[in-house]
């Protein structure tokens, strides 16, 4: 189960403000920000669709190019043993280090 909605291939948290006693979040994965807030699961779907619909329209407008999230690279720190056992792993198997790091991600969340 996950906390986050996706729209449009962008992802949004969901939040809870006990003192304003609604539900909020923020687009996650841009640097952009664009907040939504509703007093609903419904109202809270239905303001990040149109947080999300209102950025992609005024990038349109202003001829830029909308931010997208993930864009399937980063660099990731690990140290000097898991990055020569990954690799010699890819090397065995007759892989990429990339492919092979790929694999391993997409093992542990379940991804193909």
């Amino acid at each position: 189960m996950s906390n986050l909605l996706s729209y449009k291939n962008y992802n949004g948290t969901v939040e809870y403000s006990k003192e304003d006693n609604c539900l909020f979040g923020k687009v996650v994965g841009i640097k952009s920000l664009l907040s939504y807030e509703g007093d609903s699961v419904e109202e809270l779907e239905r303001d990040f669709q149109n947080v999300i619909d209102a950025y992609l329209d005024d990038c349109r407008n202003r001829k830029v190019k909308p931010e997208q999230p993930y864009k399937g690279t980063f660099n990731v720190r690990i140290s000097p043993e898991l990055h020569r056992n990954i690799a010699v792993y890819a090397i065995e198997h007759g892989k990429t280090l990339n492919a092979a790091v790929e694999e391993a991600i997409g093992n542990m969340v379940g991804a193909p």
